[in-house]
C-alpha cells in the first residue's frame, strides 16, 4: 500500500533525523525529544498508517514492515545526504526495516525497546514468544469482535504495567481504545517478518544504539539480549526504571541518551 507522503510534524534545521513512533502513540509522542534535537537537526516525526491524517491500513492486504518502512522514503534528502532514524517499540522494528531498505542512505540508527517479536521464534525463545502471541491473539480476537476496550485493557497493562488501565480516567480509556485500532494490522507486520540476524548484521549500520529499561517486559528484554549476542559492535544503553514506556515516563533520562547516540 503506497501513499505519496504520510502525515508528519517537523522542527529545526540541519541533518535529517526521522522519528518513528510506537503503537497507539503517533508522531506527537516525540514532541519532547524534538525540542531537545531541533537546535542541531531537522527532525521529522512521521505518522504511520492509521495515525494522524495518514490513511488507515487497507484491510484487504496483510501489512508488512516494508509497507510501513516505505513511509520514510519521502523524507530522504534529494541530494543523497544520509539520515538518522530513531524508533520506539513497533517504530523500532519499522526503523530496522527502513535501514535495510535504504541502507546506503542511513547513517545512524537508534532503537528504543524495539519489538521484532519474530526473532524470538527464530531463536527458540519459546516462552517469551508465547507471551507476544497471547497479546497478539487478544488484539486480533477482540478487535474482530469490536471489543476494543477489552483489548486495550490487556495492551495497556502489558506495556505500561499491571493496573495501568484502571488508573486511566474514562475519557482517556475511550481515546486509548480508539488509538489501538491500527495495532490490529501491525501485529501481522511484526510477527511475519523473516529477515534473519545474519542479514540484519550485513545491512544495519554499525553505528546503532539500542536503549532499553532494566524493568521492561520479558519479550523486549530477551530481544535486546539476542541483539547483544549478535551485534557486539552496537552500543547498548539501559535506564534503571520506566519500563517499556520509559521514553515517555523518564524523558529526562532517555532523551539525552538519544541525543548522544546521534552525535
Amino acid at each position: 500500500m503506497l501513499i505519496e507522503q504520510p502525515d508528519f510534524i517537523e522542527a529545526g534545521h540541519g541533518g535529517t533525523v526521522v522519528l518513528i513512533h510506537s503503537s497507539v502513540a503517533g508522531a506527537k509522542q516525540w514532541r519532547g525529544l524534538m525540542k531537545v534535537l531541533s537546535n542541531d537537526y531537522h527532525v521529522v516525526a512521521i505518522n504511520l498508517f492509521g495515525y494522524g491524517t495518514t490513511p488507515g491500513w487497507n484491510e484487504g492486504k496483510t501489512q508488512t514492515l516494508r509497507d510501513q518502512a516505505q513511509l520514510v522514503e519521502p523524507f530522504l534528502p534529494a541530494d543523497g545526504t544520509k539520515v538518522s532514524i530513531v524508533g520506539h517499540s513497533f517504530g523500532g522494528s519499522v526503523a530496522m526495516k527502513a535501514a535495510q531498505l535504504y541502507k546506503d542512505r542511513v547513517r545512524r540508527l537508534v532503537l528504543i525497546e524495539p519489538n521484532p517479536f519474530y526473532l524470538l521464534r527464530e531463536q527458540g525463545c519459546h516462552e517469551a514468544y508465547a507471551e507476544a502471541v497471547s497479546l497478539r491473539d487478544t488484539i486480533k480476537e477482540c478487535g474482530s469482535a469490536e471489543r476494543w476496550e477489552v483489548a486495550a485493557e490487556k495492551f495497556a497493562n502489558y506495556w505500561a504495567g499491571p493496573g495501568s488501565w484502571n488508573e486511566m480516567p474514562d475519557d482517556r480509556k475511550t481515546k486509548f481504545a480508539q488509538a489501538l485500532k491500527p495495532n490490529f494490522f501491525e501485529w501481522d507486520a511484526v510477527m511475519h517478518e523473516d529477515t534473519p540476524f545474519t542479514e540484519w548484521s550485513q545491512v544495519l549500520p554499525r553505528d546503532t544504539t539500542v536503549i532499553s529499561s532494566a524493568d521492561t517486559v520479558r519479550t523486549i528484554k530477551e530481544i535486546v539480549q539476542l541483539m547483544e549476542g549478535h551485534f557486539p559492535e552496537w552500543t547498548f544503553d539501559t535506564v534503571a526504571q520506566g519500563g517499556h514506556m520509559a521514553i515517555r515516563s523518564k524523558p529526562e533520562e532517555v532523551n539525552p541518551i538519544v541525543a548522544g547516540a546521534l552525535r
